[in-house]
């Protein structure tokens, strides 16, 4: 396997953890002391630590029913640094959050040691669907439901 494609498959597995809320699989795909960076408002952020992002994931899972869904990749050629765009399906509460994040791998490309999430917009809570504005999510080929998956709850 190539490092861009070590890279997205740790990308693809954390997310699969995150829909799955695997606490512990979560965990193992991040470094001890990895950080989870997000716009302003988030309460709590940054998230540091693997335990930390992993139990601030589970806490969406079960209080806003989150699932999520990759839409692109793109990893650098060494494997280190990747983006991704992504949507973050709050099934619980009838929002959708659209965004992309930066990632930033160890020397094996085996755990994350930073995400920089940026949001598409703001949160506007007057809107069940954040996004940008005018952009054919349809058209391009963009989610336009939660995974199938459901969430498997586990203790931390």
């Amino acid at each position: 396997m190539t490092p861009p494609e070590k890279a997205e498959a740790l990308i693809r597995h954390y997310f699969a953890m995150c829909n799955r809320a695997d606490h512990q699989g979560l965990v193992d795909c991040f470094s001890d002391n990895a950080v989870h960076y997000f716009p302003p408002g988030l309460p709590g952020a940054p998230w540091r630590g693997a335990r930390a992002i992993a139990d601030g994931w589970l806490w969406c899972v079960k209080t806003l029913g989150s699932q999520w869904s990759i839409e692109k990749v793109l990893a650098s050629s060494d494997g280190r640094e990747a983006v991704i765009e992504w949507t973050h399906w709050k099934t619980g509460i009838g929002e959708v959050l659209r965004g992309d994040e930066w990632y930033v791998f160890d020397e094996n490309i085996e755990r994350i040691v930073e995400i920089r999430a940026y949001y598409a917009s703001p949160v506007n809570k007057a809107e069940s669907e954040n996004k940008l504005f005018g952009f054919d999510y349809p058209g391009r080929g963009y989610s336009l439901e939660a995974p199938g998956v459901p969430p498997r709850i586990e203790g931390n």
